[in-house]
């Protein structure tokens, strides 16, 4: 099955704006040159029907071996075309115009045998020039109309008229009128068929492109994050690794080893510090400050797990469910901007719902779906639009929805999403999907991260 050329160029477009916003472009043009061939399919079957209509049943002298000639190369260009565009590949204006070219000339040559400007379909021009005031470029669509222009005015000049009665005060009788009437009603119809397909199909790219540069701002925001983390992390390095040193200078005095209330809060206070250091490393990895060394070779289950573990013993967590039904237990490459993601996923449950918090995991065909849920308030209908976006956020406090704005935008980095509904029985359900080739390491690839782990230690 032949994927959307525009998912397929939307899919491909990751590098950067601009170049998404050109394989968009690209997409829409390519998806116009596949209804053109349609329309170019349309126009053969009609032609020959009106061949035959006027010899078999009007009986109008028609050179047919030149007609038929003149509709096999159309039909041989059209094969081509077709063979040619199937294929995903961006379309130029120049090439769209080419196509359109060809379209005139068939025409002109089948009316220069059937009568020329005195054939009634010689109004169809107006169907080539409309389409080409929809597919091209201003300037190539006066070319059209001024080829169409001399085309028509050759015709008066050159082609021989039809053997036809211009009998008009017979109205609608006359075989001319009726002709006129055809020609009309196909027009119409191709028309109000084929632009309405155009037209949805550059509503389709319009709204890509504002999803696209909806997508720049929030990476800008992103990077401007990143620059407010980095400084807020280089002023906050100096004061934490201070703190540390002194809690640990403090674990090893007397007064405080004899005491082992003391103890237990000074060992609070270093999981707490060792917290605040890794979500400011978190911050600054999710902006896409992202560190070599941070990435660990582990597998699915074990880091999961591990991430688990650790979130449970660093909150007050009363009541947690937690299903790792991962069937398939590969090797990932995991760092802090994904357990930072996930992180944040459950301290937004846990701050909704401090009662209860789950967690499912499970991969099926190649793709991780962790699903973290709550019994809380659940969201509003207006922010299940909103989900993602910038202190977009249920909570009365200004600054929030961080949390979920960083984890749409990492898993948009692997290739995932995050979907987010509320659950029948009340509460939240946050969705994030992940493919797995996007964080697994094939053996080469772990022997390689294996290597730098040792060098960088």
């Amino acid at each position: 099955m032949i994927q959307n050329p525009l998912e397929f160029f939307a899919k491909a477009a990751r590098s950067s704006p601009q170049a998404a916003a050109a394989n968009v472009e690209f997409a829409a043009g390519h998806k116009n040159m596949l209804q053109l061939i349609e329309l170019r399919w349309i126009a053969v079957i009609g032609q020959i029907t009106t061949i035959a209509a006027a010899i078999l049943i009007f009986e109008i002298a028609l050179p047919l071996v030149h007609m038929l000639q003149v509709l096999a190369c159309l039909i041989a260009f059209n094969v081509a075309s077709h063979m040619r565009w199937h294929e995903r590949r961006p379309v130029s204006n120049g090439e769209m115009f080419m196509a359109l070219l060809v379209d005139v000339a068939s025409l002109t040559v089948l009316l220069y045998l059937s009568g020329g400007i005195t054939n009634p379909f010689a109004f169809l021009y107006l169907l080539q020039v409309i389409l080409s005031a929809v597919l091209l470029e201003v300037f190539w669509t006066w070319i059209i109309v001024l080829i169409t222009t001399f085309c028509l005015a050759g015709l008066a000049m050159y082609a021989q008229p039809l053997a036809l009665p211009f009998d008009h005060a017979r109205g609608i009788s006359s075989l001319y009128i009726q002709g006129l009437l055809v020609c009309f009603a196909l027009d119409a119809a191709l028309l109000v068929m084929f632009i309405s397909r155009i037209s949805d199909t550059l509503r389709e790219k319009a709204a890509q492109l504002a999803a696209l540069r909806q997508q720049a701002v929030e990476e800008e925001h992103i990077v401007r994050m990143g620059l407010l983390a980095s400084g807020a992390a280089h002023e906050l390095g100096t004061p934490l690794a201070t703190v540390s040193v002194i809690l640990g200078d403090w674990k090893r005095m007397p007064q405080f080893r004899s005491d082992p209330g003391l103890l237990e809060e000074i060992q609070e206070m270093q999981t707490q510090l060792q917290r605040c250091k890794s979500i400011v490393s978190g911050i600054l990895l999710s902006a896409g400050e992202a560190r070599g060394e941070s990435a660990v070779r582990t597998t699915v289950r074990s880091f999961l797990d591990g991430l688990v573990a650790t979130w449970r013993a660093s909150r007050p967590v009363t009541g947690f469910q937690y299903n790792n039904r991962v069937r398939e237990d590969v090797p990932v490459a995991s760092d802090s901007a994904l357990k930072q993601t996930i992180d944040n996923l459950l301290d937004n449950a846990l701050e909704a719902s401090p009662a209860w918090v789950g967690l499912d995991v499970v991969n099926d065909d190649g793709v991780l779906h962790i699903i973290v849920s709550d019994r809380g308030p659940g969201f509003a209908p207006a922010m299940l639009g909103q989900i993602g976006k910038p202190y977009q956020s249920t909570k009365a406090e200004p600054g929030h929805g961080l949390g979920l704005f960083l984890a749409v935008n990492v898993a948009r980095k692997l290739g995932g999403a995050v979907t987010a509904v509320n659950r029948p029985d009340g509460g939240a359900q946050v969705t994030l999907t992940l493919p797995l080739s996007s964080i697994a390491l094939d053996e080469e690839g772990a022997e390689r991260e294996e290597q730098r782990n040792k060098e960088a230690n």
